[in-house]
């Protein structure tokens, strides 16, 4: 089999959000004490990988949680609401938070990230980054110029559909004009970016790992399924 086009997802696979420790400067925990540096990796767990954060929600926000890749407005709500729920209570903190999640600045890409998609537009092969995200991510690109070695954003948000349904990654395929069987899935979650698998592509797993811990994984995707 010979993968004609790849697809990539973007937190967490082609860039990540890497905090400092000023963003926890006048943060306080509920009794009054800056928060710790478990503390502070809780919160920014919520915001990279929050798998069981809805647990901590009403049922109201948790139905929200499902939907907040669909709605910028409502990804905003169901985020603040979730880090006032771990603590985050001081005026305005959440919020500010908040913005951080959304600012191209703090989305590193990892090591090898320009590398692989060099290569892959020097090779002739189409890319699409296909994410679940409610805010426009082309300037995390366009900061590190990585901009024109993509071929096709296909954000959830601007398509009314999200990860794992099917729907998403053949509208990506049917963009860069290839068949999904002749294509390779690389992301950060079989729960999400496994849904390829249903329409007959190749998914390979990489870990969310902080950027410094992960210098190799896509192009070691890459290489191990023939692309490069």
């Amino acid at each position: 089999m010979t993968i004609r086009a790849v697809l990539f997802d973007f937190s967490g696979t082609l860039f990540r959000l890497e905090h400092e420790s000023s963003w926890f400067d006048g943060l306080l925990d509920d009794a009054g004490a800056p928060m710790d540096v478990r503390e502070q990796a809780e919160l920014m767990r919520r915001l990279t990988a929050p798998v069981g954060v809805a647990d901590d929600l009403s049922e109201e926000m948790q139905l929200a949680w499902e939907k907040r890749d669909l709605d910028p407005e409502l990804h905003r709500e169901v985020y603040v609401a979730t880090l006032r729920a771990a603590g985050v209570t001081g005026e305005g903190m959440a919020e500010l938070l908040y913005e951080r999640l959304l600012d191209p600045a703090y989305w590193q890409p990892y090591p090898d990230t320009l590398e692989a998609l060099r290569r892959l537009s020097d090779a002739g092969i189409p890319v699409a980054v296909v994410s679940n995200i409610a805010w426009d991510i082309t300037s995390a690109f366009d900061r590190h110029g990585a901009t024109v070695l993509v071929d096709e954003l296909v954000m959830s948000y601007q398509e009314g559909v999200i990860k794992p349904d099917p729907k998403i990654f053949l509208l990506a395929c049917d963009r860069l004009g290839v068949d999904p069987a002749d294509t390779l899935m690389i992301g950060d979650s079989e729960e999400a970016d496994g849904g390829a698998a249903a329409v007959g592509s190749v998914v390979a797993i990489v870990e969310p790992l902080p950027t410094a811990q992960r210098p190799t994984a896509l192009l070691d995707a890459l290489t191990a399924h023939g692309v490069l």
